[in-house]
């Protein structure tokens, strides 16, 4: 009869794989809440501009249809996530699903910015009448709107820079042996880039709304009705370029890539070489808003047990998933 692994020892040694930001379900909430402002506000302006034969209103209303279906992107990436975190088929957890929504997102967005742009072109060549009062009325009301989702976004969390996270596991192993350690809270310095899409869409329409109420004053004081669509394109090249940061950022979480500046490669390197231990081998990536997973191989001189150079990442809370492969030196 063979003596099998006892159980109390297994349980201790397996581990989940949740990478999710530590303020996924606060995100989550509040873009809900942001969908449910923005839905309202959209509904409102095209019915009050069939009612009342307004164009200005009925073109900001489809308007603002497009930044509530990037905003469904969002949520739904939060809620799926969320789901499916313990579905074993998500070898590294669901994580990275926020970092595929903002891809998407950050395509929309650039569409969005093109869309602009050509419209602006196009009234620039073929100046229609513009109803001043009415649509700056409109203009104020959409950023009064935007402010608020975006506070919505914003409040208590680091936008620019993403969301501390936790759920830190570490799992180390040799040739014979293995490790496993749950670890601190990780508090990663890489953000969410989920929450940051959400943001951008908001603050883009603040942005069109600000240069809209700027350019229409001017128009409806000194009669520059082309400063409308001049401040159109400005405002699509503006969007365009933040588009074009979110995709990289995003993409950049979708294909592993180290991020520029990155300083944990080289932070596990110093934790781990001395005279007698060298890295032969070390792949690093992002599982989630400030969770990251590494691979060390080292070659040792005087091999020690895994957890003995697990030991020594410890420190570094962005690593939340540590394999450590140790041959001996020959």
């Amino acid at each position: 009869m063979n003596a099998g692994i006892d159980k109390a020892a297994m349980n201790a040694l397996e581990h989940d794989h949740v990478f999710l930001g530590a303020d996924h379900a606060r995100n989550e909430r509040r873009i809900w809440l942001v969908i449910l402002l923005t839905a309202v506000m959209m509904v409102a302006e095209i019915a009050a501009g069939t009612i009342y034969g307004s164009m200005a209103l009925v073109a900001d209303g489809w308007h603002m249809s497009t930044h509530a279906s990037a905003l469904l992107i969002s949520a739904l990436a939060y809620l799926f996530a969320r789901r499916q975190a313990h579905n074993p088929r998500f070898t590294f957890g669901t994580g990275k699903l926020g970092d595929l929504a903002g891809f998407a997102s950050a395509i929309i967005l650039a569409l969005i910015a093109l869309l602009m742009a050509w419209e602006s072109a196009l009234r620039l060549s073929n100046p229609v009448p513009i109803g001043f009062a009415q649509a700056i009325a409109v203009a104020v009301i959409g950023l009064a709107v935007n402010l608020a989702s975006a506070w919505l976004l914003a409040g208590g969390g680091n936008v620019a820079h993403g969301d501390h996270a936790h759920y830190g596991h570490d799992h180390s192993h040799g040739h014979h042996h293995g490790h496993h350690h749950h670890g601190h809270d990780r508090h990663g310095k890489a953000g969410d880039n989920n929450i940051r899409a959400a943001y951008l869409h908001v603050i883009a329409d603040a942005l069109t709304s600000v240069l809209a109420i700027a350019a229409l004053t001017l128009g409806s004081l000194y009669g520059w009705s082309w400063l409308d669509p001049v401040m159109g394109i400005v405002g699509g090249l503006v969007i365009a370029n933040w588009s074009w940061s979110l995709m990289k950022s995003s993409g950049g979480v979708l294909l592993d890539v180290v991020r520029e500046g990155e300083t944990l490669p080289r932070e596990i390197r110093d934790a781990i070489e001395t005279e007698e231990d060298r890295i032969t081998d070390l792949h690093v990536w992002q599982v989630g808003p400030g969770h990251h997973a590494a691979i060390v191989a080292v070659v040792s001189s005087k091999p020690r047990d895994p957890a003995f150079y697990k030991g020594r990442l410890s420190a570094l809370e962005e690593l939340s998933h540590v394999t450590v492969e140790i041959t001996h030196a020959a």
